[in-house]
């Protein structure tokens, strides 16, 4: 039986650098309002405000006309390797060591100027931070003890928002349900809470952003909507024992170890 996705997900937040009206009304028509949020970054510090201060899914870079701005831009990719940076730039010969520089930088992939939008769209939107998040965890639901089609069908919810805080009540609704009926359902048989499992998917996504050097914890509370850095701290604490600060070397799976066999996926109130 096919997969369901839940409800209305957010669209992405994109992040572009460019000094042509061209390239900017090209990912307006490539990224228009109902399939993504698309914002212009007018240099680095703009565009590592951006990516400090709300959860950005992808980074589109003109290349076209390469200055030292457009490569102080293109470097930040080096800080922040979990989302994914975009070269904008014509496939021409004279562009191929531009191109190159740019794969240095580790650049996931070159939108190329003049294709159709919809090939462009197709680039960027499987490679958003959003997307590629909820792949790596599709089927760990049943690491934590989620086994049914209602347990499953929330867990792919809530883990296609990218760590983005989800309210119970969304769920519920997409479900048919209400909340206080989901909730109970959800934690049938000893299974998690589903607040616990809404908090600790929030904790999967904070522990990937740890791992880049661009983030601080501070920035991944404010990213992820956690009240402060040490709200994630104390979240932290609940759902696996350890610091905010051991998120940087603990991989998913750790996480979610700790979270099944200190049985910290039920309230002790």
């Amino acid at each position: 039986m096919p997969e369901r996705l839940l409800g209305p997900l957010a669209p992405p937040t994109v992040v572009a650098f460019t000094g042509r009206e061209r390239c900017r009304d090209a990912l307006r028509r490539v990224l228009p309002r109902r399939r993504a949020k698309l914002a212009f970054a007018r240099g680095r510090d703009e565009l590592v405000a951006a990516l400090q201060d709300t959860l950005v899914d992808a980074v589109v870079v003109d290349l076209g006309q390469a200055s030292d701005d457009a490569w102080a831009v293109a470097a930040t990719a080096r800080e922040f390797p979990s989302i994914p940076f975009f070269a904008y730039a014509a496939m021409r010969p004279a562009e191929m060591p531009v191109l190159s520089r740019a794969w240095g930088l580790e650049f996931a992939d070159c939108l190329v100027e003049g294709v159709e939008d919809d090939l462009c769209r197709d680039l960027i939107l499987p490679a958003t931070f959003t997307v590629r998040f909820a792949t790596a965890l599709r089927g760990a639901e049943s690491r934590i003890g989620l086994t049914t089609p209602l347990q499953h069908e929330a867990w792919r919810y809530v883990v296609a928002q990218g760590g983005r805080t989800v309210r119970t009540e969304a769920i519920a609704q997409a479900v048919g349900l209400t909340r206080e009926h989901l909730s109970r359902r959800f934690a049938a048989d000893g299974a998690p809470n589903l607040k616990r499992v809404i908090d600790l998917v929030r904790l999967l996504a904070a522990a990937e952003l740890a791992k880049n050097p661009g983030y601080d914890l501070p920035d991944i509370a404010r990213v992820l909507g956690f009240a402060s850095a040490s709200h994630l701290s104390a979240s932290c604490q609940r759902l696996v024992g350890v610091k905010s600060g051991s998120l940087t070397r603990l991989r998913p799976t750790d996480l979610m170890d700790r979270f099944v066999k200190q049985g910290r996926g039920r309230s002790r109130s």
